[in-house]
Protein backbone atom coordinates (compact mmCIF):
# COMPACT_ATOMS: atom_id res chain seq x y z
CA UNK A 1 0.00 0.00 0.00
CA UNK A 2 1.40 3.47 -0.86
CA UNK A 3 2.05 5.41 2.23
CA UNK A 4 0.57 8.73 2.15
CA UNK A 5 1.89 12.26 3.80
CA UNK A 6 -0.09 14.77 5.25
CA UNK A 7 1.91 18.05 5.18
CA UNK A 8 -0.07 20.48 7.65
CA UNK A 9 -1.32 17.90 10.00
CA UNK A 10 -2.71 20.29 12.42
CA UNK A 11 -4.11 22.80 10.55
CA UNK A 12 -7.80 22.80 9.05
CA UNK A 13 -6.99 21.37 5.72
CA UNK A 14 -4.52 18.87 6.97
CA UNK A 15 -6.61 17.72 9.29
CA UNK A 16 -9.51 17.48 6.89
CA UNK A 17 -7.54 15.10 4.61
CA UNK A 18 -6.26 13.41 7.47
CA UNK A 19 -9.19 12.15 8.63
CA UNK A 20 -10.82 11.50 5.51
CA UNK A 21 -7.75 9.28 4.54
CA UNK A 22 -7.93 7.41 7.82
CA UNK A 23 -11.29 6.57 7.31
CA UNK A 24 -10.41 5.13 3.40
CA UNK A 25 -8.00 3.00 5.42
CA UNK A 26 -4.88 4.47 3.72
CA UNK A 27 -1.42 4.09 4.77
CA UNK A 28 -0.89 7.44 6.41
CA UNK A 29 1.62 9.53 8.01
CA UNK A 30 0.85 13.04 9.60
CA UNK A 31 4.04 15.99 8.64
CA UNK A 32 3.75 19.12 11.48
CA UNK A 33 5.33 21.86 11.93
CA UNK A 34 6.01 21.14 15.58
CA UNK A 35 4.95 19.40 18.82
CA UNK A 36 1.75 21.22 20.88
CA UNK A 37 -1.31 21.17 18.76
CA UNK A 38 -3.74 18.36 18.90
CA UNK A 39 -3.11 15.61 15.85
CA UNK A 40 -6.93 14.75 14.12
CA UNK A 41 -5.99 11.16 14.58
CA UNK A 42 -4.35 10.50 17.89
CA UNK A 43 -2.98 6.95 17.12
CA UNK A 44 -1.64 8.14 13.62
CA UNK A 45 2.10 7.79 12.72
CA UNK A 46 3.53 11.10 12.72
CA UNK A 47 6.30 13.11 12.84
CA UNK A 48 7.39 16.87 13.60
CA UNK A 49 9.22 19.17 10.66
CA UNK A 50 9.35 22.64 9.64
CA UNK A 51 9.09 23.12 5.48
CA UNK A 52 12.44 25.54 6.03
CA UNK A 53 14.39 22.65 7.98
CA UNK A 54 15.71 20.30 4.85
CA UNK A 55 17.29 17.33 7.08
CA UNK A 56 14.27 17.32 9.50
CA UNK A 57 12.01 17.39 6.27
CA UNK A 58 13.67 14.95 4.64
CA UNK A 59 13.38 12.56 7.87
CA UNK A 60 9.65 13.01 7.84
CA UNK A 61 9.05 12.22 4.48
CA UNK A 62 11.24 9.22 4.29
CA UNK A 63 9.34 6.10 2.95
CA UNK A 64 6.35 8.67 2.17
CA UNK A 65 5.24 8.00 -1.80
CA UNK A 66 2.39 10.53 -2.26
CA UNK A 67 3.24 14.00 -0.47
CA UNK A 68 0.06 15.98 0.08
CA UNK A 69 2.04 19.57 -0.04
CA UNK A 70 0.06 22.06 1.96
CA UNK A 71 0.73 25.31 1.29
CA UNK A 72 2.64 27.22 4.50
CA UNK A 73 1.21 30.35 6.04
CA UNK A 74 2.36 33.23 4.18
CA UNK A 75 5.56 35.00 4.90
CA UNK A 76 8.50 36.78 2.91
CA UNK A 77 9.90 33.61 3.61
CA UNK A 78 7.66 31.43 1.66
CA UNK A 79 8.77 30.21 -1.32
CA UNK A 80 12.47 29.43 0.10
CA UNK A 81 10.47 27.38 3.00
CA UNK A 82 8.24 25.21 -0.05
CA UNK A 83 11.64 24.80 -2.29
CA UNK A 84 13.50 23.28 1.23
CA UNK A 85 10.84 21.14 1.69
CA UNK A 86 10.40 20.11 -1.93
CA UNK A 87 14.65 19.08 -2.50
CA UNK A 88 13.81 17.09 1.02
CA UNK A 89 10.92 15.13 -0.59
CA UNK A 90 12.74 14.65 -3.72
CA UNK A 91 16.17 13.37 -1.36
CA UNK A 92 13.69 11.12 0.82
CA UNK A 93 12.42 9.34 -2.07
CA UNK A 94 8.74 11.13 -2.77
CA UNK A 95 7.17 9.60 -5.82
CA UNK A 96 4.19 12.07 -6.10
CA UNK A 97 3.04 15.85 -5.07
CA UNK A 98 -0.51 16.64 -4.60
CA UNK A 99 0.18 20.22 -4.21
CA UNK A 100 -2.56 23.05 -2.62
CA UNK A 101 -2.15 26.49 -4.70
CA UNK A 102 -4.06 28.61 -5.59
CA UNK A 103 -6.34 29.65 -8.42
CA UNK A 104 -4.47 32.40 -11.06
CA UNK A 105 -1.18 31.44 -10.05
CA UNK A 106 1.04 33.33 -11.81
CA UNK A 107 4.57 35.36 -11.96
CA UNK A 108 2.31 38.53 -12.58
CA UNK A 109 -0.44 37.55 -10.57
CA UNK A 110 -2.25 40.40 -9.24
CA UNK A 111 -3.18 38.77 -5.70
CA UNK A 112 0.92 38.81 -4.11
CA UNK A 113 0.56 35.42 -2.48
CA UNK A 114 -0.79 34.08 -5.49
CA UNK A 115 2.97 34.74 -7.12
CA UNK A 116 4.10 32.30 -4.60
CA UNK A 117 2.27 29.68 -5.60
CA UNK A 118 3.89 30.01 -9.08
CA UNK A 119 7.20 30.02 -8.26
CA UNK A 120 6.45 26.79 -5.73
CA UNK A 121 4.50 25.26 -8.96
CA UNK A 122 7.65 25.48 -11.20
CA UNK A 123 10.17 23.93 -7.95
CA UNK A 124 7.76 21.15 -8.26
CA UNK A 125 8.02 20.28 -11.91
CA UNK A 126 11.62 20.63 -11.93
CA UNK A 127 11.63 17.77 -10.03
CA UNK A 128 10.60 15.71 -12.86
CA UNK A 129 8.04 14.25 -10.23
CA UNK A 130 4.79 12.99 -10.87
CA UNK A 131 2.06 15.85 -9.10
CA UNK A 132 -0.81 17.32 -9.21
CA UNK A 133 -1.51 21.16 -8.09
CA UNK A 134 -4.95 21.89 -6.95
CA UNK A 135 -5.31 25.84 -7.26
CA UNK A 136 -7.91 26.68 -5.03
CA UNK A 137 -10.45 29.51 -5.18
CA UNK A 138 -10.66 31.89 -1.53
CA UNK A 139 -11.72 29.75 1.33
CA UNK A 140 -15.12 30.18 2.35
CA UNK A 141 -14.53 30.66 5.62
CA UNK A 142 -12.69 33.55 5.20
CA UNK A 143 -15.55 35.29 3.36
CA UNK A 144 -17.63 36.68 6.92
CA UNK A 145 -14.18 37.69 8.05
CA UNK A 146 -13.88 40.71 5.65
CA UNK A 147 -16.68 42.41 7.33
CA UNK A 148 -15.97 44.65 9.63
CA UNK A 149 -17.69 43.43 13.34
CA UNK A 150 -18.23 46.36 14.63
CA UNK A 151 -19.30 48.50 11.40
CA UNK A 152 -20.51 45.74 9.28
CA UNK A 153 -19.13 46.98 6.62
CA UNK A 154 -16.76 45.16 3.89
CA UNK A 155 -14.26 47.23 2.77
CA UNK A 156 -11.60 46.80 0.52
CA UNK A 157 -10.70 47.23 -4.13
CA UNK A 158 -12.69 44.45 -5.39
CA UNK A 159 -15.00 46.89 -7.51
CA UNK A 160 -18.22 44.61 -8.77
CA UNK A 161 -15.86 41.61 -9.53
CA UNK A 162 -16.71 38.35 -8.17
CA UNK A 163 -15.35 35.57 -6.40
CA UNK A 164 -16.03 32.12 -6.55
CA UNK A 165 -15.38 30.62 -2.79
CA UNK A 166 -14.74 27.20 -1.94
CA UNK A 167 -15.03 25.28 1.26
CA UNK A 168 -12.27 23.14 3.01
CA UNK A 169 -14.46 20.00 3.02
CA UNK A 170 -14.65 20.29 -0.93
CA UNK A 171 -11.36 20.85 -1.25
CA UNK A 172 -10.70 17.75 0.99
CA UNK A 173 -12.67 15.59 -1.02
CA UNK A 174 -11.28 16.38 -3.93
CA UNK A 175 -7.47 16.24 -2.21
CA UNK A 176 -7.98 12.97 -0.63
CA UNK A 177 -9.42 11.41 -4.15
CA UNK A 178 -6.11 12.68 -5.98
CA UNK A 179 -4.03 11.03 -2.64
CA UNK A 180 -5.58 7.45 -2.83
CA UNK A 181 -5.64 7.44 -7.08
CA UNK A 182 -2.35 8.64 -8.62
CA UNK A 183 -4.63 7.81 -12.04
CA UNK A 184 -6.86 10.91 -10.96
CA UNK A 185 -5.68 14.09 -12.33
CA UNK A 186 -1.98 12.96 -13.29
CA UNK A 187 0.73 16.16 -13.88
CA UNK A 188 -2.71 18.23 -14.23
CA UNK A 189 -3.67 22.02 -12.82
CA UNK A 190 -6.85 22.16 -11.88
CA UNK A 191 -9.12 24.93 -10.03
CA UNK A 192 -10.95 23.91 -7.07
CA UNK A 193 -13.85 26.78 -6.38
CA UNK A 194 -17.65 26.37 -5.60
CA UNK A 195 -20.36 26.34 -7.47
CA UNK A 196 -20.80 29.97 -8.28
CA UNK A 197 -19.03 33.05 -8.44
CA UNK A 198 -20.47 36.34 -6.14
CA UNK A 199 -19.48 39.67 -6.11
CA UNK A 200 -19.53 41.43 -2.65
CA UNK A 201 -22.52 42.35 -1.99
CA UNK A 202 -23.86 39.61 -2.82
CA UNK A 203 -21.83 38.01 0.12
CA UNK A 204 -22.83 41.10 2.13
CA UNK A 205 -26.35 40.13 1.72
CA UNK A 206 -25.78 36.54 2.71
CA UNK A 207 -24.14 37.49 5.92
CA UNK A 208 -26.86 39.71 6.43
CA UNK A 209 -29.50 36.79 5.94
CA UNK A 210 -27.60 34.67 8.11
CA UNK A 211 -26.39 37.38 10.86
CA UNK A 212 -29.82 39.52 11.61
CA UNK A 213 -28.22 42.72 11.00
CA UNK A 214 -26.91 44.74 7.76
CA UNK A 215 -23.65 44.01 6.58
CA UNK A 216 -22.83 45.71 3.63
CA UNK A 217 -20.11 46.06 0.97
CA UNK A 218 -18.44 49.82 0.69
CA UNK A 219 -15.94 50.00 -2.44
CA UNK A 220 -12.16 51.44 -1.70
CA UNK A 221 -10.33 52.95 -4.44
CA UNK A 222 -6.40 51.09 -4.09
CA UNK A 223 -5.07 54.02 -2.36
CA UNK A 224 -7.85 54.48 0.54
CA UNK A 225 -7.61 50.79 0.56
CA UNK A 226 -3.26 51.01 1.79
CA UNK A 227 -4.28 54.06 3.76
CA UNK A 228 -7.03 52.06 6.19
CA UNK A 229 -4.79 49.09 6.63
CA UNK A 230 -1.64 51.41 7.73
CA UNK A 231 -2.80 51.86 10.90
CA UNK A 232 -1.96 47.57 11.91
CA UNK A 233 1.21 48.11 12.23
CA UNK A 234 1.89 44.87 9.72
CA UNK A 235 4.83 44.61 7.16
CA UNK A 236 4.57 45.83 3.49
CA UNK A 237 4.48 42.32 2.11
CA UNK A 238 1.57 40.91 4.38
CA UNK A 239 -0.10 44.86 3.50
CA UNK A 240 0.16 44.40 -0.22
CA UNK A 241 -1.45 40.79 0.03
CA UNK A 242 -4.85 42.03 2.03
CA UNK A 243 -4.89 44.79 -0.40
CA UNK A 244 -4.18 42.70 -3.84
CA UNK A 245 -6.65 39.85 -2.65
CA UNK A 246 -9.50 42.09 -3.27
CA UNK A 247 -7.55 43.61 -6.71
CA UNK A 248 -8.19 40.07 -7.90
CA UNK A 249 -11.59 39.89 -6.96
CA UNK A 250 -11.94 43.01 -9.01
CA UNK A 251 -9.90 41.46 -12.43
CA UNK A 252 -12.29 38.86 -12.61
CA UNK A 253 -9.15 36.46 -11.94
CA UNK A 254 -11.10 34.80 -8.97
CA UNK A 255 -14.29 34.66 -10.97
CA UNK A 256 -14.04 31.53 -13.15
CA UNK A 257 -16.24 28.31 -11.16
CA UNK A 258 -14.85 25.35 -12.40
CA UNK A 259 -16.23 21.96 -12.51
CA UNK A 260 -13.26 20.09 -11.08
CA UNK A 261 -15.30 19.04 -6.89
CA UNK A 262 -18.33 17.65 -8.88
CA UNK A 263 -15.86 16.00 -11.64
CA UNK A 264 -13.91 14.18 -8.81
CA UNK A 265 -16.05 13.76 -6.22
CA UNK A 266 -19.18 13.24 -7.46
CA UNK A 267 -20.96 15.71 -5.45
CA UNK A 268 -21.66 19.52 -6.27
CA UNK A 269 -19.80 22.10 -4.59
CA UNK A 270 -20.95 23.40 -1.03
CA UNK A 271 -22.39 27.30 -1.91
CA UNK A 272 -22.03 29.68 0.37
CA UNK A 273 -25.49 30.39 1.99
CA UNK A 274 -25.06 26.46 2.62
CA UNK A 275 -22.11 26.93 3.83
CA UNK A 276 -22.97 29.49 6.34
CA UNK A 277 -26.34 26.91 7.79
CA UNK A 278 -23.67 24.47 8.32
CA UNK A 279 -20.95 26.16 10.47
CA UNK A 280 -22.84 28.76 11.77
CA UNK A 281 -19.85 29.31 14.20
CA UNK A 282 -17.80 31.62 11.75
CA UNK A 283 -20.28 34.05 11.90
CA UNK A 284 -19.66 34.14 16.04
CA UNK A 285 -17.82 37.64 15.51
CA UNK A 286 -20.36 39.29 13.48
CA UNK A 287 -22.89 38.36 15.81
CA UNK A 288 -20.75 39.21 19.03
CA UNK A 289 -20.09 42.35 18.90
CA UNK A 290 -19.66 44.77 21.40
Amino acid sequence: MTKIGVTGATGKLGTLVAQRLAAAGADLRLIARKPGKQLPIPDAEVRFAPYGDGPKFELAAGGVETLLLVSAMESDLRVAEHTTAIEAAVAAGVRRIVYISFQGAAPEATFTFARDHWYTEQQIRQTELAFTVLRDNNYQIHLPALADPETGVIRGPAGDGRVAAVAHEDIADVATAVLLDDQLLPNEIRDVTGPEALNLDEVAAILSKHTDREITYKPESIPEAYESRSKYGAPDWMVAGWVTSYQAIATGELATVSSTVEAITGHPPIAFDRYLTTHPEVLDRLRNRT
